[in-house]
């Protein structure tokens, strides 16, 4: 069973450094597409989604996973909407992550 990424062409790079199978979209439209035939991959037991592309890609294909198990579609956040639009600094970002993963905020 392999590990995808579906992600933009900027972060791809270091998903592929880490050895992982990395598609790339250059549009919502697009990972959209990507991320139905990826589902329908039967060799792929996780397949990572940048919520930059698709904010809540496991709705989005629930019809097609409705049944099955594999692959599990995990959302992770866009470094460049976290960064970018928001204005937030890497401590900041960081610290609301920490906060809500354990909810307790950390002082870094």
């Amino acid at each position: 069973m392999k590990i995808a990424v579906l992600t933009d062409s900027e972060s791809a790079s270091g998903f592929r450094l880490a050895g992982l199978d990395v598609y790339v979209a250059n549009g919502r439209e697009e990972a959209e597409a990507l991320l139905k035939q990826l589902v329908a991959d039967d060799s792929l037991a996780l397949l990572a989604v940048d919520e930059g592309l698709i904010p809540d890609p496991a709705a989005h294909v629930a019809r097609e996973m409705r049944g099955r198990d594999l692959p599990v579609v995990l959302p992770f956040p866009s470094l460049a909407f976290a960064f970018g639009e928001e204005g937030e600094d890497v401590q900041g970002y960081m610290r609301r992550l920490v906060k809500s993963t354990i909810g307790y905020e950390v002082k870094l």
